[in-house]
């Protein structure tokens, strides 16, 4: 099986597992985004471009799901996953432990990005003190489970051990 055969096999699988099972295993309201979490592996293992595709077709496979403008999800995800992959070609060394960060900080990135264009193109999302905690504890969840996703990723997709633009110094 292809790489890319692989990737979409993981995306369909995150958005079933997100919009079935994740709604009854709320944390303070929210559900954690699956397809932003393995967006945010790829970025972090294989770049940019990568990063992009994989978050576009992940957040559009989501946003069949919602309510909102279909194709929110899929830009917050996308723009998320790229900025990621271009700050991580930068990086000159990336401890393991940096996954659950990534994690957190991408929720809250691509949640700022979502309720912003949301707001722009009239969907009914206003910038409330709800929307702001949902986008922290969704956050919160993106924290706890990036380990997770970032392991499963990397096993499935048979990434190498270090993320792109590593530097090690002996």
């Amino acid at each position: 099986m292809t790489r890319a055969a692989r990737v979409f096999a993981l995306i369909i699988t995150f958005v079933v597992v997100q919009v079935s099972v994740f709604p009854h295993l709320r944390i303070l309201g929210a559900v954690p985004d699956l397809g932003l979490l393995l967006t945010l592996s790829v970025a972090f293992y294989e770049g940019a471009e990568a990063a992009a595709l994989t978050g576009f077709v992940a957040g559009f496979a989501l946003d069949l799901f919602l309510q909102t403008p279909v194709g929110l999800s899929a830009l917050a995800y996308a723009l998320t996953g790229f900025a990621l992959g271009v700050l991580q070609t930068g990086v000159l060394r990336s401890p393991k432990w940096v996954a659950p960060f990534v994690g957190a900080a991408g929720g809250l990135v691509s949640g700022l990005i979502f309720v912003v264009v949301g707001v722009l193109a009239g969907a009914g999302i206003g910038f409330t003190y709800h929307t702001f905690a949902l986008i922290g504890a969704a956050s919160l969840y993106d924290f706890i489970l990036a380990p997770l996703v970032f392991v499963l990723t990397t096993r499935l997709l048979g990434h190498r051990p270090e993320p792109v633009g590593t530097v090690w110094v002996r």
